[in-house]
């Protein structure tokens, strides 16, 4: 299958003499010399039924704020658009609209469905790729393919509220409107001439047999700031001027758009169509709407005199079938005349020469045509999904004094526990669409990956969690805005070190601010989470949502639920604890002593894991044990994630590292000779060949077991990584019943078949990223402690021994294998969709799902870079990582 427009370019190097200029640029923004990343695609694809602009009584948030508003009605909080950008405090925003002469309104946003009209909750239902991005956002490329039909609204609505929960989801592209390549394919491209300067492309090519009419609408609008409280600066202004729109902001100064040709400028403002939603009078006589009814309907709804706070620049073309048509546009700062001639074009060449320089940097030596591609796309994914997030949940809860109070009721609801939160950053979000909040344990992962492109970022985003204004009093992170309460799995230990080492393990100050905050976390675990004292460690869904089978954070009978993961996680949390305060350790010795707390403490959990009950030794599996009021322990047989997680919590630690700290080491030695019974179930191996020793959970016979079930292609192993619960239970199905209540839990290797956590997510089958992520992490750190004499049989039963690095890499292979083409060309990602898998418009324009098919390794869930899922850039990416050097030592402390 040949390359599309949405393939990587040709890699290229620097001369050996010549900086990589995108490294130059991010030292600049790192060193505050240059403010690079002051502008960028910070702008989500929907603002509208979230959270933070819910100011219902009951806190359905997706009836409160629906699609059909968001066209008339004003954000509160922040703003979306389509292939946008947006200044670090959102003062502007520009994005783009589209219409096709058919649709019943202006294209200016993604569509999607809500949660309850879904057959599988919440789904985006357009299709747009993030294809290029370097970290400073010097050089960026989206991608919008935009049906020539009407856009089905009604039709996505009614044909999914049909489906049920066993069906698949019905997708834009089955219904037709892409049929005979009736589509334009919109391609914006934006480089940056400096930190406030960005020349911008923008192609649209008619791809369809037939002419068709398309109206572009570059728009640039400043937020809305001030409707909610009394004025204490002047409102912004935006007036046209030719094929310009100049802006004036008391902060950011003279703000303009240019454009060549002879577009129209359209004038409206960024306030609420109260007239239409409410029945009454405005705050303008010309509202939100007015440029989309204006072109769509012909109405006198922009403002005649050309001022407002929203302003499009119309251009409107006839293209013949197969044509392309370009718009320049430049967005500065300065009032100068705009160049959109040889200088702007130059612009774009460096800046897309100088993006291929700095991945060429980083590929490994032996990255393939598909692998270069992955990387580039997963990286920009990641990228575009920094958002700007504001949120003061004191005054969201309290209302705005402009408006009329909030009903009573929310002051007792959601996150009314956590008035302290105050946000006003830049966040990697999961999802710019599906989930455009930060969730706790999702940006642990995406600060991994972000460090091997911008580690300064990744260390930001791992201590943002950590600050005052987002961490709890008590210690405990924020989980996600829908329910700041929820625990998520402690990642942020282990996220820390990653990022650390991937720097260059160097950086001793970010660790230790990231240790200090964590100590806070690690005690409000202990304190809340440790229900009777003993080292055995709830939790509740702990992002896992329907893995179980019921709400593990809302247990439907009386008792308490003892969790192998959540008890394997508090002892990897220990673990990487007591490697970080190691590592610190050797810079200042005063952390030998906390190293030793978080030794002792990881013996305390692994004792308890080892003699509770949670390890069955008949199945040979950690499983979740139910406590009930009456003295009962029930086991929940299902063989899932759950009890994997227990393989996770290992440290291969070296003897040279003990040999510099004697302290630490021999108070560690005098704990295991005098407190054996203290430490029964912690693993401490013996001395290896490699110098090292061993700190796990599972002992060789236990991990035995438990890889036997990892590899068996009927449990865990598929063609594409580690199912989230075992195919055993495809035919065998777990049905308990505790105190009347029936629950059951089966192999549903697509999409969920469960109500569970809005349905919207599925644990019992697909192949989720992270923790296939973590489990080959820890294959080589069992194989680093073993000099790689450690074995396997893989798969379970063929007779094949390998090695525990061969393991590792081999589902890697697999993992990476979800987007690559197979031997006949096709991409396991695509799944079915002879579309994708055969069209060269779409066939390497890919996108990077929630999770996969158990079977199949098709997408499912989020669509447009779940941001975990750009893990896969960094199983690539790690090949060219040199085990990095231990401090001051050298040999490191573990693998990474």
């Amino acid at each position: 299958m040949g390359q599309g427009k949405g393939g990587p370019p040709r890699r290229r190097s620097a001369r050996a003499s010549e900086p990589i200029a995108e490294s130059r640029r991010l030292a600049e923004a790192d060193a505050g010399t240059a403010p690079w990343r002051a502008w960028g695609p910070y702008l989500a694809e929907r603002a509208w039924g979230t959270v933070r602009e819910d100011y219902s009584a009951d806190g359905d948030a997706w009836s409160y704020f629906p699609y059909e508003h968001a066209r008339s009605r004003a954000y509160r909080w922040n703003e979306d658009g389509l292939g946008g950008l947006c200044d670090v405090d959102q003062s502007f925003c520009l994005s783009f609209a589209f219409w096709n002469g058919n649709d019943r309104e202006l294209k200016e946003r993604a569509f999607g469905l809500t949660n309850g009209e879904g057959n599988h909750g919440e789904d985006v239902k357009d299709y747009w790729w993030f294809l290029d991005s370097t970290p400073t956002h010097s050089w960026m490329r989206w991608r919008y393919h935009y049906p020539q039909a009407a856009f089905p609204y009604n039709e996505l609505r009614s044909v999914n509220a049909s489906l049920g929960r066993d069906d698949p989801e019905w997708e834009l592209v089955d219904s037709g409107v892409f049929d005979e390549h009736r589509y334009f394919v919109v391609d914006v491209d934006y480089a940056k001439a400096d930190p406030t300067d960005y020349c911008i492309r923008l192609t649209v090519t008619n791809r369809g047999p037939d002419p068709a009419r398309l109206d572009v609408l570059p728009t640039l609008w400043f937020r809305n700031t001030w409707a909610w409280g009394p004025a204490t600066v002047p409102p912004p202004e935006l007036r046209g001027d030719g094929p310009r729109l100049v802006g004036d902001h008391h902060r950011l100064g003279r703000l303009v758009l240019a454009g060549d040709g002879d577009p129209t400028p359209l004038l409206c403002d960024n306030e609420t169509n109260s007239e239409l939603l409410d029945g009454h009078a405005g705050r303008s006589r010309y509202p939100k709407d007015g440029i989309g009814d204006h072109v769509v309907a012909g109405t006198s709804t922009v403002n005649p005199d050309q001022v407002g706070t929203k302003g499009s620049l119309w251009y409107r073309f006839e293209l013949a079938a197969g044509e392309t048509r370009e718009i320049r546009l430049r967005l500065t700062l300065d009032d100068a005349p705009s160049d959109l001639g040889a200088g702007w074009a130059q612009v774009l060449t460096d800046r897309r020469r100088e993006a291929d320089e700095f991945y060429a940097g980083l590929l490994p030596a032996d990255a393939s045509t598909d692998e270069e591609l992955i990387v580039r796309q997963a990286i920009a994914g990641l990228l575009w999904s920094k958002q700007f997030y504001p949120y003061d949940v004191e005054r969201w809860l309290s209302g705005d004094p402009s408006a009329a109070p909030p009903p009573q009721s929310r002051l007792d609801g959601r996150n009314n526990g956590w008035p302290h939160v105050n946000a006003h950053e830049i966040i990697l979000m999961p999802d710019t669409w599906e989930y455009p909040w930060f969730a706790a344990w999702d940006l642990a992962f995406h600060a991994t990956v972000a460090a091997h492109v911008d580690p300064a970022l990744a260390k930001e985003q791992l201590l943002l969690l950590c600050r005052e204004w987002y961490m709890h009093p008590d210690g405990q992170l924020p989980a996600y805005e829908w329910n700041f309460s929820d625990v998520n799995p402690p990642v942020h230990a282990w996220a820390a070190l990653r990022v650390f080492h991937t720097d260059g393990g160097r950086d001793y100050d970010f660790l230790e601010r990231m240790f200090h905050k964590l100590m806070i976390n690690f005690t409000w675990w202990v304190n809340r989470k440790d229900v009777e004292g003993n080292n055995l460690f709830q939790g509740g869904f702990l992002g896992l949502d329907n893995i179980g089978p019921f709400d593990r954070s809302m247990l439907p009978v009386a008792g308490h639920l003892e969790q192998s993961d959540g008890t394997a996680w508090m002892a990897m949390f220990c673990l990487e604890m007591l490697e970080m305060a190691l590592e610190l350790a050797i810079q200042d010795p005063t952390y030998s002593d906390v190293a030793t707390k978080f030794f002792e403490h990881y013996c305390y959990i692994a004792t308890a894991l080892d003699q509770a009950g949670l390890w069955d030794e008949e199945d040979g599996f950690y499983y979740d044990v139910l406590h009930t009021p009456d003295g009962e322990s029930v086991a929940l047989r299902a063989r899932s994630m759950v009890g994997l997680i227990p393989v996770c919590a290992v440290l291969a630690l070296h003897d040279e590292h003990l040999a510099a700290l004697p302290d630490f080491a021999a108070r560690m030695h005098w704990f295991l000779t005098h407190k054996a019974h203290l430490c029964a179930g912690a693993q401490f191996g013996e001395r290896s060949q490699g110098g090292r020793r061993l700190l796990a959970v599972v002992d060789p016979d236990r991990l035995a077991r438990l890889l036997a079930r990892l590899f068996d292609e009927s449990e865990f192993l598929s063609d594409h990584g580690l199912r989230a619960l075992s195919a055993y239970h495809r035919d065998h199905p777990l049905l308990m019943v505790v105190e009347g209540l029936t629950a059951t839990v089966d192999y549903e290797p697509a999409e969920s078949r469960s109500g569970l956590f809005g349905g919207n997510s599925n644990w019992r089958g697909p192949v989720w990223f992270p923790l296939n992520y973590l489990l080959i992490r820890a294959l080589r750190r069992f194989a680093l402690y073993s000099a790689d004499s450690a074995t396997v049989e893989l798969p379970t039963g063929s007779g094949r021994t390998v090695t525990l690095s061969v393991a590792a890499e081999d589902l890697t292979r697999r993992l990476i294998g979800i987007f690559c083409n197979d031997q006949a060309g096709r991409r396991p990602v695509f799944g079915t969709t002879e579309l994708f898998q055969s069209d060269a418009d779409w066939h390497d324009l890919l996108p990077f799902h929630e999770y996969f098919h158990g079977d199949t390794g098709a997408g499912l869930g989020a669509a447009h870079q779940t941001g975990w899922t750009a893990l896969v850039a960094a199983l690539i990416l790690d090949r060219k990582l040199a085990t990095p050097p231990g401090p001051g030592q050298s040999r490191p402390l573990h693998s990474t």
